[in-house]
This record gives structure tokens, sequence and C-alpha cells, in this order.
């Protein structure tokens, strides 16, 4: 009696899961039919092959001097490309760009499942489905960067996902590569290889050495960044290097082939003349990429005008270059020069180097950052910085001055035993070796004398304070931590950025307010609309009357006669320039900083590779050059 009611049972039950079975098959055919729907939909217009070389890219971001006239440089500018069959490129340059972008090229139908997945767990974290994005294989970098738009919405996406599997299912590994290669953006207005080559090597890809495959490779992340003209040098050197590790690791090298690689010697080419005030211009790229990206700066055509002032900017570059030969007998290879509007902060000038434009570094083979000059790096901006010397001073006496003490207060110049500092007494001298007995802080200021300011920096203005004045005025990279410091922070100790120091030497012109420096004014679309105009609050940093008080000494020429001489180049009989000098420890950098009410100027000159000049203080190699560039700028 019972084995029937098991029997409907059983069949009870399967009948039901033949309906969930029948279920889960229409349902699974219906997701087909709609995902086949949406693959001939995104798919009926893949291009031909013949196709994709023709494509054109939007319009360029031109960068502009102030006024809008001067056109300073172009961001992927009109596209060179020179299209290159796949069998006339060395086999190690797409193993390069393999085994820095998509290892599993050859074993994947196109898309990075992984990356897909952990794209989505973020967007699901984020609960912002714009920002759906998954992995970076050949394939889909290449439609991405040709065929679809830079939006991220998941549209945009679907449209990737499905045009990369009809790539892959239309064209071979071989053609897909060929392709990419001769697609891919690589900065300087260069896509493909063959454009590179000649870009940056003034060779055919076939010519390439497997360090300048490597190098081409590492730019493909962000050539404007990695640009090998621009400011990142020592970032694509490492980024070389990891890709030949990379190849290494994958068997495209041997040990013995990367290492060679890795210590060659690369040369590049003339860079394009097409560029105007290179690392100002390039300084402005970075900024213009950090905000917008590179993507959008290559398709949108934005006018970036900048503060640039061009008559100022060539008798910059003329000051360095006019002297430029003459340090080289004091062991200097190098030098930089920055101007800017104490009032409004704008950037008026920028030299980076003394010669952005010079075909090799010194001494020839040099690698860098091991090179006395490096002409690409731009010294005014780079971090880390360098020693300011004596030019820190002015920031220890006007925190003095806060507290109450004036130019009439004060010290005594004699030999001092300062202590223990960094495991041995300190004992410094004055730049003559001569003691003066007590003087006044005017005197030791404007005479820079290294113990009165130091007994400046310890006993009336504090090591804490000073720092925080110095930071507050705008040289961000002294570290905070006085423990960092010890009394020869006021010779000089910190690390500082020449755009900043002449920024900080600012706030004295300014009468004690901050005001940033500022290299862009406005932006503006490809339809003359201004989409970003930029201007600085000032804010007080200083009370008015200490940043006069210094300004007054460093404009003292009978209070710094004895040191300097009474004609010496830093004295304008006919104007008020308040002027500081530097000189480091070792002689490695020589400064001469000066302001007007109306501008704002400071040299620097040194080696790249932070090596001695000869002995000689920073107003016989920094001063000539700013001394004439200011003559100029003030018949301009």
């Amino acid at each position: 009696m019972r084995h029937p009611r098991r029997s409907q049972k059983t069949d009870f039950f399967s009948l039901k899961r033949g309906g969930v079975l029948r279920l889960f098959l229409l349902c699974s055919a219906g997701l087909f039919i709609l995902g086949l729907g949406i693959f001939v939909y995104y798919a009926k217009d893949l291009p031909r092959p013949e196709k994709f070389t023709e494509l054109q890219l939007s319009q360029p971001t031109r960068i502009y001097d102030r006024t809008g006239t001067v056109l300073l440089y172009e961001i992927y500018g009109e596209v060179k490309r020179e299209v290159v069959p796949l069998n006339q490129v060395p086999g190690f340059l797409p193993q390069a760009i393999i085994a820095t972008e998509d290892a599993n090229f050859y074993h994947h139908f196109g898309l990075d499942w992984k990356g897909i997945a952990r794209s989505m767990l973020k967007n699901l974290r984020l609960r912002d489905p714009s920002q759906f994005v998954g992995g970076s294989t050949i394939s889909q970098q290449f439609v991405r960067s040709s065929l679809l738009t830079r939006k991220k919405t998941v549209e945009r996406k679907i449209q990737e996902i499905v045009l990369t599997l009809e790539l892959e299912r239309r064209y071979s590994k071989e053609q897909i590569l060929e392709f990419y290669l001769n697609q891919i953006p690589f900065g300087s207005n260069a896509y493909g290889v063959a454009a590179a080559s000649k870009t940056y090597f003034n060779k055919t890809p076939k010519d390439l050495t497997v360090a300048e495959a490597a190098l081409l490779a590492a730019m493909i992340q962000a050539p404007s960044y990695y640009s090998p003209y621009g400011a990142h040098k020592e970032e694509l050197f490492s980024r070389k290097n990891y890709v030949l590790a990379r190849m290494e690791s994958l068997g495209f090298l041997s040990k013995e082939s990367a290492e060679s690689a890795k210590n060659e010697e690369l040369v590049f080419a003339d860079p394009s003349p097409g560029i105007k005030a290179p690392h100002f211009a390039l300084y402005v790229t970075d900024l213009l990429v950090q905000e917008y990206g590179e993507d959008f700066l290559r398709e949108n055509g934005l006018s970036v005008i900048t503060s640039l002032d061009w008559d100022l900017q060539e008798l910059a570059e003329k000051s360095v270059a006019d002297h430029a030969k003459t340090n080289e007998a004091y062991h200097a290879y190098n030098a930089a020069l920055v101007a800017l509007d104490p009032n409004t902060g704008e950037i008026l000038a920028m030299v980076g180097s003394k010669n952005w434009f010079a075909k090799e570094s010194f001494p020839a083979g040099c690698v860098p950052p091991n090179c006395l000059f490096d002409p690409k790096v731009n010294v005014a901006t780079r971090i880390p910085g360098r020693q300011p010397g004596s030019a820190f001073k002015p920031f220890a006496y006007v925190t003095a001055f806060m507290k109450g003490y004036d130019d009439k207060t004060k010290v005594v110049d004699e030999l001092t035993n300062f202590g223990v500092w960094g495991d041995k007494e300190y004992i410094p001298q004055n730049y003559d070796g001569k003691f003066r007995g007590e003087v006044t802080l005017r005197e030791a200021l404007a005479q820079s004398l290294n113990i009165p300011s130091i007994k400046v920096l310890l006993n009336l203005a504090g090591i804490k304070d000073s720092i925080d004045i110095a930071r507050d005025m705008g040289l961000g990279t002294i570290q905070a931590d006085p423990s960092n410091y010890g009394p020869s922070l006021v010779l000089g100790g910190g690390e500082v950025r020449l755009l900043d120091l002449v920024s900080a030497y600012g706030v004295f012109a300014a009468q004690g307010m901050r005001i940033p420096s500022l290299p862009i004014l406005r932006i503006e679309n490809k339809q003359g609309e201004v989409i970003k105009e930029t201007k600085n609050t000032p804010i007080r940093i200083l009370p008015e009357g200490s940043a006069s008080l210094i300004g007054d000494i460093l404009s003292d020429n009978s209070a710094r006669t004895p040191i300097f001489g009474s004609r010496s180049i830093l004295y304008f009989p006919d104007r008020t320039v308040s002027v500081k000098t530097g000189t480091t420890q070792d002689f490695r950098d020589g400064w001469v900083m000066g302001y007007t009410k109306d501008i704002a100027a400071g040299v620097w000159v040194g080696n790249s590779d932070n090596s001695s000049m000869s002995k000689e203080p920073g107003i016989v190699v920094a001063g000539p050059i700013w001394r004439q560039f200011l003559d100029g700028a003030f018949k301009l």
C-alpha cells in the first residue's frame, strides 16, 4: 500500500524539477538572445582594418603666454603617425609592451575578467556606476583609444567589451598587435611606434635597441608625465628598468641582456623646435594633467592662458645663457632662474636649466641623476630641492622681529661653541673667518654674518617658530619637525625649491601678504568660453612692519658694504632693490634672491648631481645672471 504513495511523491518532485529546469533553460535562452542582440547592435559598426590607421584624434590643448598670442606648447597637436608592418618591428619591442601592458595577450580572447571583477567590486563599494572600468588588455586599450570616448559609463563599458570581443573574433593576435603598435599615443604628438622611434631616437623601429624599446613601452602608461623632455626623467628611467625586469621574468630576455640594457646610455633626438619656454610649458602641462588627465587634454582643444611674460622669459633665457660658459670656469655647469609678480603671484619667467635644448647631458656618457648638467630636469620645481645657504637667514630674522626685536638689537660676533649637534661640536665660522664683536641685527643680516645669525635663530627667533614662519611663507619642503634641524638651519640646512624661495621672498615684497605662485590665468574650451579663471587670495603672514624692515635691511648698501663693497653687483644707485645672497656648505649651491615692489627674482647656480663648485660664493656665480636680468626687466 505504501509503494504507490512513494511513487506519486517521486513523480511530483520529478515534475517540479522539470519545471524549474525548463524555466532555467527559457531564462538562459532569453539572456543569450538579449546578449546576442546587444553584441550585434554594438558590433555592427566595427571598422574594417584599413580604417584603423585613418582614425584622427580630437583637437589639442594649446598653452599660451599671458597675452594669448605666443604659442608655447601643444599637448597632442597634429597627429604624427607612420604605419609600420609588424614584420618590420623587432620582436623585443612588442615583447616589451606585452610584458608591461598585457602579459596574457596571447592567452585570452580580449578581456581581463579578473580585472573586470575587481572593478565591479570596487564600483559596488563606491555605489558609483560612472566609475565602471575593467581590465586594460592590449585589445581593450586599442578599442578605447581608437573607437570610443573616455567617458566612464556603463554603456561605454559595454561597448568596449563588445567591440573588444568582436575585434578578437575578426582579427588575429598579430593583426591586433599591429593595429595597437600603430595607434597608441607616445606624447609629443607621436602616435604609433614608428613616429615615437623617430621622435625620441631619430630611428626607425627596426633600428631600436632593447633599452630604447623598453623606454618606449615605459611611456605608454602616461606619455606626458614620462616624457624624456619633461621633469620626470628619473621616474621614466626607473620605469624603463621595470619593463626590462618584466621582460626577464617572462623569459623574453636573459638576465645578462636585461642587465646590459639597464646600463645602456640612451641618447635622445633633438626635441621639436615647436616648444617655447620649455621648462615652464611642461610644468604647466604637469599641472593640467593632474587636474584633467591626459585623455581630456588630448581631445578637448583647451586654450590655456598662462602668466608667462614672453619678453621677460626671453630676457631670462638670455641672461642664463650669457653667463653659462663663464661659470664653467668655476666648475658650475647648471643654472636656473624664476621671476614673479609679488602682488599677484603670477610667474613671469622660468628657466629650469641653462639650456633645455642641449643635445645631451654633461659629461658625455653620464646617466641621470649622476650628471653635472641635465638639460631637461627643471631645477626650479624639482623635489627634493636644494639647500638655500644664507638665503634662508631673512626667515629667522623676521621671526625675531615679530617677537619684538628690531634692527638695532645687538648680538656678539665671536668664536662660539654651540654644543653638540649631529654627534659633534658645532663651532662655525663667518665667511671671511673674522669676528666683529658686538653688531646690530641690521649689520648681521646685511653682511650675512653666520655666528650672529645662529644666535638670532637659537636665542631670539627659535628654530620651531622660524620653521613655522618659513613654511607659512611658502617653503613647504622645509620639514615641520624641528628635531630634523640644528643651528645650521639658518645657514641653509633645509631643502627648498627655487620657485618656492622666490615666492617666499615675494611675501617680503608684498609687505607680509602671502600670494602663492600662479602659473595659469584662465582656461578656455574650444568654443572660447572660459571654463576656469584662477585668482589668488592674499593671506596676511607677516606684520607689515616686520616685512618692511627686512626689505629695508636687504636694500641697505651702506650696511652691507664692509663685506660686499660699496659698488657691488647688488647695488642699484637709482632704485630700491632688496637682495640676499646664499652659498651652501662645500659650495654646492650659489644663490641670489632679490625683489622690488613689482618683481621678485631668484637665480640658482650649481651642478645637477649636487657636487661642489669651485670655492666661489653665490654672488660670483649667480650674481651676474641675476643682475643682467634685473637690469633688462627694469627697461621693459
